[in-house]
């Protein structure tokens, strides 16, 4: 056993649907602008530019269905995603190869500090202060993809208090699976327990304290998350 001057932080672990074993996360990868209708709604052309990626950290996840509504911002706005769980990585990923590295899918919802995100895009500086903050990405358990298949259409939702705030379907991504999966690969070296947020639909908007949110993607399932 290794001796560590401090405690050792815990591997973040994700839950499994209908398991009691529970998934690593190594990183977390989220991919910018990845429906047309989206960057059309954040003032960007919705052509097929090169896709770009930030990051969140593992122990942003959460997987309570409570999201602390955090300090330092008056504007945090839901993004509902689908999850991508890698068993498997490398670099220079063929994307015809791209699929047999998925473990599963979940559904997770990116939650932005939209005005301090906004603040850093105008400065020039990262996002990571509007992104990375404490209980940012709600998440629920993984399905394997044995039992979803490879996912290429299906409806993707999110309501707010029962109102439809989200929707849209998986074939509407810029950037599909496999080729976010190759395209990271160019760049990084994927591996086992890495999980990829796949961009969010239009109609992202801000959330208060007490408002539940009800995240829906089709043939993964729903994630619901009430704001404290």
């Amino acid at each position: 056993m290794i001796k560590t001057v401090i405690p050792a932080p815990e591997v973040v672990t994700a839950p499994i649907a209908g398991h009691a074993d529970r998934f690593p996360v190594r990183r977390v990868y989220c991919i910018g602008r990845n429906y047309a209708a989206h960057a059309i709604e954040m003032g960007h052309d919705p052509d097929r530019e090169p896709p770009f990626f930030f990051q969140k950290n593992p122990d942003n996840l959460d997987f309570s269905g409570t999201f602390p509504y955090p300090d330092q911002t008056s504007d945090v706005h839901h993004e509902i995603e689908l999850v991508v769980a890698l068993a498997r990585g490398g670099r220079n990923i063929p994307v015809d190869q791209a699929l047999d590295c998925v473990w599963g899918y979940a559904v997770g919802i990116d939650m932005t500090r939209r005005d301090l995100q906004g603040e850093a895009k105008k400065l020039g500086r990262p996002w990571e202060i509007g992104k990375a903050f404490e209980h940012s990405a709600p998440m629920g358990p993984i399905v394997p993809a044995t039992t979803t298949g490879d996912l290429t259409s299906g409806s993707i939702t999110l309501r707010v208090n029962g109102v439809l705030r989200q929707e849209g379907d998986l074939n509407q991504l810029i950037w599909k699976i496999p080729e976010m999966i190759s395209y990271l690969s160019d760049y990084f070296e994927l591996k086992p327990g890495d999980i990829i947020m796949t961009g969010t639909p239009a109609g992202v908007g801000p959330v208060v304290r007490g408002d539940v949110m009800e995240g829906h993607v089709a043939g993964v399932g729903s994630l619901t998350v009430t704001v404290a």
